[in-house]
C-alpha cells in the first residue's frame, strides 16, 4: 500500500538554528500516529511544513505522491489535510454555524463573479454548504448552540469545534496539535472518545502532537519521537515508553544510569 503522507529528509532552518533536522516519516492510510518530545523539540515546525506554513529548507513531503513543499497553505488543504492550532483560533466573534461555514471555502463551486450577482449555482452551493454544516454540528453535539458566539462556548466546546471546523474541509489527513492542552482528566477522557469517533466516521488518517500521555499511550497504534529537531525513537507505546533515549529526553535518565 503507498503511504498517504511521507516525509523523507526534511531539513528546516531558522537562520543559524536547525528547527527539524533530517525528519522522515511514512504516514499509512487509516493511522492515528504520536508525534512527541519536549518543548522545543520541532514537533510544532513539523506542522507547519507539512501545511505550508514553512517551506523545508531541504527534503520532500507528499500526500498521495504528490509534492507539498513549496505549495499554498491553501491549496495543502485542498488538496486533504486539515489541522489544529495549539492556541485556540476560532473566529470567535462569529457564531458556531459560521465558523463551520467558513471552512468550506476551499471547495467553494461558484466564481467570484456569480457571487456578486449572486446567481443560481451560488444559491445552491450555499445551501449546500449550509445543509452540510449543520450535519456535522448535530453528529458531534453542537447544533443546540449553532447561532451562538465561538466565544461563549466552554472551553472544551471550542476545542471540538475547532476540529468539526477542520473536518468541514473534508481532509483525508488531520493534524492535531496539543488537542488536550488546558483539559482536565475527565474532560481528556472524552476527547479520546471523540477523536476515535471522527476517526471512525470519517475514514481518517491522523497525525497528533501532545503532552498528555495518557492521550498518547491511550490513543496512537505509533509514536515517533522529536528532541532538538531529529527523531531519536519510534514504535508502539509499549516500546515508547521504555526506550532509553525517551527517558533521558523526558526524565534525565540515561542509559545504565
Amino acid at each position: 500500500m503507498s503511504p498517504l503522507l511521507e516525509a523523507c529528509e526534511v531539513t528546516h532552518c531558522f537562520g543559524g538554528l536547525c528547527a527539524v533536522n533530517r525528519f522522515s516519516l511514512r504516514l499509512e492510510p487509516g493511522e492515528l500516529v504520536g508525534l512527541i518530545g519536549p518543548n522545543g523539540a520541532g514537533k510544532t515546525t513539523v506542522f507547519n511544513l507539512v501545511t505550508g506554513v514553512y517551506r523545508a529548507t531541504r527534503g520532500s513531503i507528499r500526500l498521495n505522491g504528490t509534492e507539498l513543499v513549496g505549495r499554498d497553505p491553501h491549496r495543502i488543504t485542498a488538496l486533504g489535510i486539515a489541522r489544529t492550532f495549539q492556541n485556540i483560533r476560532l473566529f470567535k466573534d462569529l457564531t458556531v454555524l459560521d465558523n463551520v461555514r467558513i471552512a468550506h471555502y476551499a471547495a467553494m463551486r461558484y466564481s467570484p463573479f456569480e457571487a456578486v450577482l449572486r446567481a443560481g449555482r451560488y444559491r445552491a452551493e450555499e445551501r449546500r454548504v449550509l445543509q452540510r454544516s449543520r450535519e456535522l454540528l448535530a453528529e458531534f453535539g453542537l447544533e443546540a448552540c449553532a447561532d451562538e458566539p465561538a466565544a461563549s462556548l466552554p472551553y472544551g466546546q471550542q476545542r471540538r469545534l475547532e476540529i468539526v471546523r477542520a473536518l468541514a474541509t473534508e481532509p483525508r489527513l488531520l493534524l492535531l496539535d496539543e488537542p488536550a492542552a488546558g483539559m482536565n482528566p475527565n474532560e481528556i477522557g472524552r476527547l479520546m472518545d471523540f477523536i476515535r469517533q471522527i476517526r471512525q466516521s470519517h475514514a481518517l488518517t491522523i497525525l497528533l502532537i501532545e503532552h498528555q500521555m495518557k492521550l498518547v499511550m491511550g490513543l496512537c497504534e505509533r509514536i515517533q519521537v522529536l528532541d532538538f529537531g531529529a527523531t531519536i525513537a519510534g514504535g508502539t507505546p509499549a516500546e515508547i515508553q521504555r526506550h532509553p533515549k525517551v527517558l533521558e529526553a523526558y526524565l534525565g535518565v540515561e542509559e545504565g544510569a
